[in-house]
């Protein structure tokens, strides 16, 4: 996770500092001057971790650092309720738009709310959006979106006529809980508590229904989510551990881990024992060192802050970049709750067999964690993370936490920690009279909301 940057001869620096010309403006000099990017990953980080430098541009960056320093300065600037007596009752996933025009809630009461973030303003419900109650929300463009629900369906929308639907998936035989998107094969990605994973050609249609293929199963599966670049599938299991599928290839998934046994692995992880990435029983490491075909390598992660070993790990996500995965989970006790960061970086290849390149996953692959309060209890609560990965926001009690990997805020890529260490806290904000149960950033705006159990949606903004 160390990175090493180009060292800047100083010397260097001056005689462009003072070649500036005086009639050259500061914004041109900004926009033009040399900037030194990260160039190589250190090898030698702690926890085994080796992070690929962001070379945004100077720009970007600059951007990114006014919008974390906005989000330290947010405050509450709207709400909207909606209780039970109106039919909608808790929030239970947010999703905005690509162009974060339009945000869409999903409610317990078989329903959808959408509002234009920006006023505040609710535009419109969809009542008896499905047959139970609506737990995701995925865009796929600026205008389509899909919803997942307790009905073990799926439904596809065109925001301009919400009146009907434009189709529904059915294969499921439980609760759906996660949905997503993969842009280079133009498949919907969803899971359910069914434990299987399904892919969709939302394109295509046959007699019997929307084509679709059960590419994983694996029991008391939570969540799933696919990294920016969809080359790496991530679940979460209610067993207390996470499975990472590397060099993902959807179409030959499910032959290529024909035959794994994930079953007789996570009965000996319920009762206590670790996981481990190379059980020859069950073929892990022939899986993980990579076949002639490289693709759909499987590592299974289950390393947690000392004292706290994970039951449910019910809300996952992946960082903006793919870097990590932030997941909060409930201990086998019970009785705590923590959000815990994880790399989610290839390892350094170790050795070359002909074609075949030999690697193992990191030892360990927490970064960072922190402790959470426990009510709320029977209910998932969704983390979400910032458009440039600096920070995560998390529900606490009647109220939200902003989060960050340091005091700074500071990138993931500029980061060099040599042990674990705990999320530090940079906002906490009350604006519920319930748990909340899920927040999620503006893709476009310097703009957060949340949802809790009573049906309230807040909105906070910078309060200069």
């Amino acid at each position: 996770m160390a990175v090493n940057k180009k060292s800047k001869d100083n010397s260097a620096g001056t005689t462009n500092a003072n070649s500036v010309s005086q009639k050259t403006s500061i914004s041109s000099w900004v926009r033009n001057r040399p900037t030194a990017h990260p160039a190589s990953v250190c090898a030698g980080s702690a926890i085994g971790v080796h992070y690929r430098a962001n070379v945004g541009s100077c720009q970007q960056r600059l951007l990114s650092e006014i919008k974390c320093c906005l989000y330290s300065r947010v405050a509450p600037s709207g709400f909207s309720d909606f209780s039970k007596q109106n039919g909608h009752e808790a929030i239970f996933n947010l999703e905005f738009s690509p162009n974060g025009d339009v945000l869409v809630a999903a409610c317990e009461e078989n329903s959808m709310l959408l509002f234009d973030p920006l006023t505040t303003k609710h535009i419109t419900a969809v009542r008896n959006a499905h047959s139970d109650c609506v737990n995701c929300i995925r865009f796929l463009d600026s205008r389509t979106f899909a919803s997942g629900s307790d009905d073990s369906t799926i439904a596809l929308w065109d925001i301009r006529n919400l009146k009907q639907k434009i189709r529904c998936l059915q294969g499921h035989t439980n609760w759906v809980k996660s949905i997503e998107y993969c842009r280079q094969t133009r498949r919907l990605v969803t899971s359910a508590f069914d434990g299987n994973v399904v892919t969709w050609d939302i394109n295509g249609y046959e007699e019997k229904g929307t084509p679709h293929e059960k590419v994983f199963y694996i029991e008391s599966l939570m969540r799933t989510r696919l990294t920016p670049d969809c080359t790496k599938l991530v679940m979460s299991t209610a067993r207390g551990f996470y499975i990472i599928v590397h060099d993902l290839n959807l179409s030959t998934l499910n032959s290529d881990l024909a035959g794994l046994d994930f079953a007789r692995h996570y009965q000996g992880v319920g009762l206590g024992e670790e996981p481990s990435e190379f059980d020859g029983e069950l073929g892990l490491e022939r899986i993980w060192q990579g076949r002639r075909r490289g693709r759909n390598r499987v590592e299974l992660v289950s390393d947690f802050p000392d004292g706290s070993k994970a039951s449910c790990i019910s809300s996952l996500v992946v960082h903006p970049q793919g870097w990590a995965m932030m997941s909060r989970y409930t201990t086998r006790d019970n009785d705590a709750e923590w959000t815990c960061v994880h790399d989610l970086q290839d390892p350094v290849p170790e050795a070359s067999h002909g074609d075949t390149v030999v690697t193992r996953p990191p030892a360990k692959r927490l970064m960072y964690y922190t402790k959470e309060p426990t009510d709320g209890q029977g209910y998932i609560k969704e983390l979400s993370v910032s458009p440039d990965g600096r920070l995560i926001c998390s529900s606490y009690g009647f109220g939200i936490r902003l989060l960050a990997f340091d005091d700074k805020s500071s990138e993931l890529c500029d980061i060099q920690p040599h042990t674990v260490r705990e999320l530090r806290q940079v906002k906490f904000l009350v604006r519920h009279k319930s748990t909340v149960l899920t927040s999620r950033f503006s893709p476009t705006h310097c703009l957060l909301v949340s949802g809790s159990m009573c049906g309230r949606v807040a909105f906070y903004q910078p309060k200069l």
